[in-house]
């Protein structure tokens, strides 16, 4: 069973990376600053740096708060992950873009009601998700909305052309910022599943789980295993946020990227885990609402936002069911 679940662990921290991987390139794309290829690239070494170099704050949240390590075991974890990865696969062939972060907490609270009932949850992570679930995407509509505000102020009287020129370049430093602040946060999920199934396994001989920790060796094989899967590339995605949303020019592809980036670093450093997806699509909207508000093609963003609402009570019910087949086999 351990190296069971370390498998699907490390599968939805790669299915992770493939479908996130629009968060950070899907505006710098569309905007054809940078090449599909060259962005994709760019963002997996990014992922990786991110994940590395910030702390594991967000691990820690998805380790110990979101369900008791006493009470739930290895198949707890094999279900929960098995049901967010089956969530953000099949919303990457839909084209949808998807949040893998409330995904696998809310497989975890399904997987862990389903093993020892409402005992089994914590309130400490889950009320830190909660928390996310509001403030990325409101977080990332006005950060997106007010920076393009203060850019529409700031350069009102330049050229156009200047304008496209000089947000062109700067665009590329805010896809780099997106794909770093993406690995500060998407990462440490999977990082914080892979110390507490280590946990639980050791907990299975001593009798009891001790303190858990985010090794050196589970940072870097997390960070690099979602590197490698944002390399891939999600396309259908990259269409769905770059181009179907709305129209991006490289001035507010910028704003979008810069805007939603700052959230989700914020909110790494404070252990709280947010969807990237929620932070940049609702940043893509907020620059687009700029414009006028028919600018949002709001049919398209509906079926993204309702992608997001069904994804807790799809994952918690997907988890509950796995969680009580893999329970005949334990």
């Amino acid at each position: 069973m351990l190296w069971f679940v370390l498998f699907l662990a490390y599968l939805f921290e790669f299915a992770n990376g493939w479908t996130d991987a629009p968060n950070s390139i899907a505006t710098v794309v569309s905007t054809r600053v940078m090449r599909p290829h060259h962005a994709v690239m760019m963002a997996g070494v990014l992922n990786l740096v991110g994940a590395l170099v910030v702390g594991t704050a967000v691990a820690k949240t998805i380790a110990e708060g979101i369900v008791d390590p006493n009470i739930v075991g290895l198949e707890t974890i094999a279900a929960a992950v098995l049901a967010a990865t089956l969530w953000a696969l099949s919303a990457q062939y839909f084209g949808l873009p998807s949040s893998e972060s409330h995904a696998l907490v809310a497989g975890l609270l399904g997987a862990g009601v389903a093993k020892g009932g409402l005992a089994a949850l914590e309130w400490d992570g889950t009320s830190k998700s909660l928390t996310g679930l509001i403030t990325s995407p409101l977080g990332g509509f006005l950060m997106g909305l007010l920076l393009m505000v203060l850019i529409y102020r700031i350069f009102r009287r330049v050229a156009r052309a200047t304008v496209a020129r000089v947000f062109g370049r700067a665009q590329v430093a805010s896809a780099a910022f997106m794909a770093f602040s993406h690995g500060t946060n998407d990462a440490q999920k999977t990082m914080g599943i892979i110390a507490l199934t280590i946990a639980l396994n050791e907990a299975e001989t001593v009798g009891k789980v001790g303190e858990l920790t985010i090794a050196p060796w589970i940072i870097v094989s997390a960070a690099l295993v979602m590197g490698l899967g944002t390399m891939v590339g999600g396309w259908r995605v990259v269409r769905t946020m770059g181009m179907r949303m709305t129209h991006l020019e490289p001035v507010q592809g910028f704003a979008a990227e810069t805007g939603a980036a700052t959230v989700i670093t914020v909110a790494a450093h404070l252990g709280i885990p947010v969807s990237t997806t929620h932070a940049i699509g609702s940043a893509i909207m907020g620059v687009g609402a700029t414009k006028r508000f028919s600018a949002v093609r709001w049919g398209v963003a509906g079926q993204v936002v309702a992608a997001w609402i069904l994804t807790w009570p799809s994952c918690a019910v997907l988890g509950f069911g796995l969680q009580k087949v893999f329970s005949l086999f334990g």
